[in-house]
Formats: structure tokens, sequence, C-alpha cells
């Protein structure tokens, strides 16, 4: 019995391998490359910060209630953001849709053509319009696209520079959504679209795209189970230990015996990674939900619908007082505890010709900039009457990040995109577990999670990107270990790959020639 069980195991795993094995290969040599790829190409919000020109206030005409009014859209403002858009202020309106006007004269944006779209690209990159090139207004995800596919068409164009620019621009908003060059082109070659199998032609199709990634995951767990049993099972062992006799107890020579070493020293790491990989996909919605429904919260903090009456007119002589030495790029209207504000945010010229991205609060009725946080008690009676049969069992300001609240992208965030401390943790003695995360500068909502999210950050992010916090922020070492263990299991592999078709090849049948 266990001589069949053996065969059977030693077939079921070779004939797998064959067929998965470049798969492993793949998703090992491009894990390496996810070390220092962000995903795919994208225009980083610092960077959109960076390129919108200036505001100028001096422009602004009308108040948003006017432009709303212009835009049919009565009282129902949703959101409402000042922004430079193709050099003229105008104000961003969003409900159910996105609506652009422009705020000196009232005049609705109207869709931006191939002509306008070159101008855009043109100031955005601050280059002559002669050296932007108009390639096509995709109507269908390419490549770089997928992402946004909901938000097509975009403009696409092509920028005569030594990175091999290309832009994307938005008909609907008059802006550039999406920037790639060509290395960020090439780098998402060898890491994020093999590793997340991002091809076009799969990637358009969710559900194909989904199942593809379950299956060949799953089927890669029972890979690596195989290759773990058998690398207990075929260990020669014997009493007593010796380690002189250590050769004899692995039953395989020449590319075989590589195979098996490797397979039993990063076996089990091969099977965390494409378990936790698997896992992310969460399949059967194992880790999903709202369950403590956090929208109640988001509009409770908010404290009512945007009411553009409680804003004054834009006044460009005391905005210049207000922020001195700072560049305003975007002005938005919110209501935070019911109170109106404006979230401003703008650039700062650093030493040395960078620039640095700022946030700040400015109370609408006193038109000062709010630099204490948020009452800490008027935030928990909020979260008290939105939950009010639901117990807190702890409350506490967070001075420094836990293990679920953190900036995981340590790249990407800069100075005014990082997770905000100090923050307020609340858990909750709820069915679920679930603990919130409210940030008392801002006076939102940063993040929930439940028991099932805490569960899944572990098995994702700690077994997939080892995000462990004794060495995950500390690098150069977590890139020497995650590509020394990544090599380790590219490794296996790649000669399993071999060992199993160089097999395949000798069991082929042969011709023969017949005697004459």
């Amino acid at each position: 019995m266990m001589a069949q069980f053996r065969k059977w195991l030693i077939l079921s795993h070779r004939y797998l391998g064959i067929g998965l094995g470049l798969l492993f290969v793949v998703w090992f040599a491009s894990g390496i490359g996810m070390i220092y790829a962000r995903g795919m190409p994208s225009l980083t919000d610092e960077l959109r910060l960076e390129r919108l020109p200036p505001l100028d206030l001096e422009s602004v005409q009308m108040m948003p209630l006017a432009a709303a009014e212009r835009a049919g859209l009565g009282e129902s403002l949703g959101s409402v953001t000042l922004l430079m858009v193709m050099d003229r202020p105008a104000y961003r309106l969003g409900g159910r849709g996105t609506t652009t006007v422009f705020a000196d004269t009232g005049e609705l944006m109207p869709e931006v053509g191939p002509v306008a779209a070159r101008e855009v690209a043109s100031r955005f990159m601050d280059l002559p319009s002669d050296r932007v090139r108009y390639e096509k207004l995709l109507t269908e995800s390419d490549q770089w696209t997928i992402s946004q596919r909901a938000q097509l068409p975009f403009h696409k164009l092509s920028i005569d520079d030594e990175q091999g620019t290309q832009l994307y621009v938005s008909p609907e908003s008059g802006e550039v959504v999406l920037l790639t060059t060509r290395a960020s082109r090439a780098l998402a070659w060898v890491s994020a679209i093999p590793h997340w199998l991002y091809f076009t032609p799969l990637r358009v199709k969710q559900n194909l795209w989904t199942q593809t990634v379950l299956w060949t995951a799953g089927l890669g767990c029972v890979l690596a189970i195989m290759g773990i049993t058998l690398g207990i099972v075929q260990f020669k062992f014997s009493r007593p230990f010796q380690w002189s006799r250590i050769r004899s107890y692995i039953p395989y020579a020449g590319w075989m015996r590589w195979h098996y070493i490797s397979g039993l020293v990063f076996g089990v790491l091969a099977l965390t990674w494409v378990f936790s990989g698997w896992l992310s996909m969460e399949p059967f919605g194992w880790a999903s939900g709202d369950r403590l429904g956090t929208g109640e919260l988001r509009r409770a903090l908010v404290g009512g619908p945007l009411d553009a009456s409680g804003f004054p007119q834009i006044d460009s002589e005391a905005w210049d007082a207000l922020l001195p030495g700072q560049s305003i790029k975007e002005i938005t209207y919110t209501r935070i505890l019911g109170e109106p504000y404006f979230t401003v945010r703008s650039t700062v010229a650093e030493p040395g010709g960078t620039t640095r991205a700022e946030r700040v609060l400015v109370a609408a009725e006193t038109l000062e900039v709010r630099r204490e946080p948020f009452e800490v008690a008027a935030l928990m009676d909020r979260v008290r009457e939105t939950y009010p049969d639901v117990p807190i069992v702890e409350a506490g300001l967070l001075e420094e990040y836990d293990s679920y609240y953190y900036s995981r992208d340590r790249q990407a965030y800069s100075r005014d995109e990082q997770a905000p401390l100090p923050i307020l943790r609340l858990k909750f003695d709820d069915p679920d577990q679930t603990w919130l995360y409210i940030d008392p500068g801002s006076g939102q909502l940063s993040m929930s999670a439940h028991r099932l999210d805490r569960v899944e950050r572990w098995i994702y992010h700690g077994f997939h990107s080892l995000d462990f916090g004794f060495w995950y922020y500390n690098r150069p070492i977590w890139d020497i270990g995650v590509i020394v263990l990544s090599l380790g299991g590219l490794a296996t592999s790649t000669i399993g790959l071999y060992v199993g078709i160089r097999r395949l090849w000798r069991a082929r049948p042969r011709r023969t020639t017949p005697l004459p």
C-alpha cells in the first residue's frame, strides 16, 4: 500500500510540476521585480499635485452653489473641489457623476478633444506642443489602463522625451490620469504583469482572470504539498543519525538530488507564498464585508450633507496671507463634525529644487488654519451615537503604528500621504471583533479591520510580502532576505521543471525502422 501511495505521489507531483513549473518559475522571478515595482505604472498623487498649476484665486468669480445651478445639480453638490483645469480655475462637482464648471465664467467644461488633450499634456510635461504626439482615443483597455477601464475613454499621447513618456488624458475631466515611462513599462513586464497574470486579454475578463488565478494558485498549493510530502517519505533515515552518512539518506543523484535538497529547504516557503497569494483573491469571499456598517460612521463624522452657503467667497488676498510660501493647488469644501472646512492641498519649495506636499484644514467661518486635532471626546460621541448597542472594550490614542494600521508602501508615500498619526483606535465587542481607526487630525475614519481582516493581514502581508515589523522597514536587509529566498524558490522550480521535462522526453515513444 505504501509503495502504491509513493508511486502515485511521484507521478502526480511530476506531471503537475511539468504543467505548473513554468508558472512557479515566473512567480519567483517576477517576485524579485515586485520588490522595486509599485505594481502597475501609475500617476502618483504626489506627482499629480506637483504638476498641477497654482490656483488662480483672483479669477474665481462665482460660488460653488452657483456653479452647481449652472450644471443643473441644484443644491445636490455631493463633493466640491476647486482646482485649475486647462489653465482656468474650475469647480469639480461630484455626486452620481462628475461635472466641471469653470469658476471664472460659470461655463461648463466641454468634452476634451484631441487638440485640447495635446495642450493638457504639453502643460503637464512643461514641453512645447510639437513634442507631444496624439496617438488615439482609447475606448478599450490597453495593457496600462486595465485597472481604470471603468473610466474609459482616454486620449493616449506620446511625449518626445528621453524617458519615452506616455500620457492618458480623460475627455471628461480634462486631466492626466495615467503616466507611464519606458522604464516603468519594462519593469512592469518583469514584475507585476507576470506576477499577477495581468495580461490584457485575460485581465479584462474579470471572472475568467479570477478563476484562472484561483485554480492555478490552488493547484500550486497541491503541488507544493506533494513535494513536501515526498521530501519526507523519500528521506532514507536510519538510526543512529550520522552526518557522515547524510548523502546516503538522499535517494537521488544529479539534478534530481539538487531538486530534492532545494525542495526540502525552500518547499515550505513556496507553499506559504502560493497559499497566501491564493488567499489574497478571497476565495468564497472569506474576508469580505463591512459588517459593522462603517458607512454610517463616515456620515456621522461628516455631520450631514455639504451646505455651500456655509462657505465664504474666495478672497485671493486673504488666502495669500493665510498660507505664505505655499503654492495652493486644490481646495476641497468639506464638513467635519457638522462644521464647514476647506481642505487645502499645496506644495512647498524645498532646498535643492524639490517640493513637499502639504495638507491643512482651514475653518470656513473664521478662515484660520486648524493646527490642533479634533477633540477625542467629540469623535467618541459620534461613534457612540452611531453604534449605541455595540460595547467599546478598548479606546486609545496611538502615537505609533500597530501591526494593522501603518503605511505598507514604504516608497510611494510622501509625508503628506503617509498613514497619519496619532490615531484613535477603538475595539468593539461585536461578533466580528471590529477595530476602527479614526484620524483626529482630519476627523475622518481611516481604516476598519474585523477579525478576518487581521487574520488576512498575517496570512497575506506576513507570508507573501514577509511583512514583519522587525525587518520589513530595515532596508536593504529586507531586500536581501527576500531576494535570497526568492532565488531559492526559483532554483527549486527551475530544476524541477528541467528534470520533469527531461524525464518526459526520455519516456517518449521512439520510432523504429523495420528491417528489410
